[in-house]
């Protein structure tokens, strides 16, 4: 079960989630930050693959569960075709998962109730953490080309021009666990504008970047701080007009989704997940179709401890340590 606990960042708390992960308790082994049940024998910073059999799972169903960064409906045929192309490579029945919050989505593979799974940036190192997720893909460009960045925006007319004009006023984050959402702009406006919630703005939570941007369109929030992919995609959906929103401030690029399976599948289950991955052509699927508002189409591979390192100093920066009791 998940407790509410206060995350201290700088000059503030913030209320944060941390997990209580069961389970049998891995032997001494090598492990930096992972939680007591993993191992990290090869220091790749992710939970290796256990070697007792009894500790696998090979499940009949394959649970699948995309970050909840907008409406999941939107998500579940999206992925429709990509899921269909999973089953014929597992020999397995595949089932899409809508959650609802980051914290849920964690909880559900730290329960073993959730085996594949992209995760937002944000949430990546909790879930690589406490969850046991082995992140080994990103969706990216024909060219290569991956990320998105943080944009802080308002709506035209509401007195906000600048970063400094959100001082005394409100400014919506999503939830603690997203980079783009709280953990970027959060260090970003401490260490270049000495700006820090509830001192010098009022900080407010939407939950998820559709509904932070549908605030500022609809002129609920005076600003908010979100992920640009997202925004685009929903101009692009007619969800929101681009006239309705302003940038103000715009990040460098982060890396955009991690996707990966929990660690104590079967290794040949994962391998053809893993495939799975990497041979499904685009052209013509319901994922092409959505993701290529953002300008997305093909799987990258990547690794956790390169691709996240700037994910794991802003996390520092902003004196947050992800533990599991």
């Amino acid at each position: 079960m998940n407790k509410n606990r206060k995350l201290n960042l700088p000059g503030v708390l913030f209320t944060a989630l941390i997990f209580t992960c069961g389970g049998a308790v891995a032997a001494d082994c090598p492990r930096g930050t992972l939680d007591a049940r993993f191992c990290d024998a090869d220091g790749d910073l992710i939970a290796d693959i256990p070697t007792d059999p009894a500790q696998l799972l090979d499940p009949e169903t394959l649970i699948f569960a995309y970050t909840p960064v907008e409406d999941p409906a939107v998500y579940k045929t999206a992925w429709s075709d990509f899921l269909t192309h999973l089953e014929k490579e597992t020999g397995k029945d595949v089932m899409f998962f809508p959650v609802q919050s980051n914290a849920a989505q964690i909880e559900a593979m730290r329960s073993g109730r959730l085996h594949i799974a992209g995760f937002n940036t944000g949430s990546n190192p909790l879930a690589v953490n406490c969850a046991g997720f082995r992140p080994f893909t990103i969706m990216a460009s024909a060219d290569g080309n991956f990320g998105y960045e943080m944009e802080i925006i308002t709506y035209p007319g509401s007195g906000i021009e600048k970063i400094e004009d959100i001082k005394n006023n409100k400014l919506a984050f999503t939830s603690p666990t997203s980079n783009s959402g709280f953990k970027a702009p959060s260090a970003i406006l401490k260490a270049d504008y000495d700006m820090i919630p509830e001192r010098d703005f009022e900080p407010v939570y939407s939950g998820k970047h559709d509904n932070s941007i549908l605030g500022v369109a609809n002129k609920d929030y005076p600003a908010a701080a979100i992920a640009n992919s997202v925004k685009a995609r929903m101009i692009l959906r007619d969800v929101i007009e681009p006239e309705q929103v302003l940038t103000i401030y715009k990040s460098q690029t982060f890396p955009t989704t991690g996707f990966g399976v929990v660690y104590n599948l079967k290794p040949e289950l994962q391998d053809k997940i893993r495939n799975a991955f990497f041979n499904f052509e685009w052209e013509g699927t319901t994922l092409e179709e959505e993701f290529s508002k953002s300008n997305e189409g093909q799987f990258l591979e990547m690794t956790y401890q390169k691709f996240w390192d700037v994910i794991r100093k802003i996390d520092t920066a902003n004196g947050v340590s992800y533990a599991c009791k």
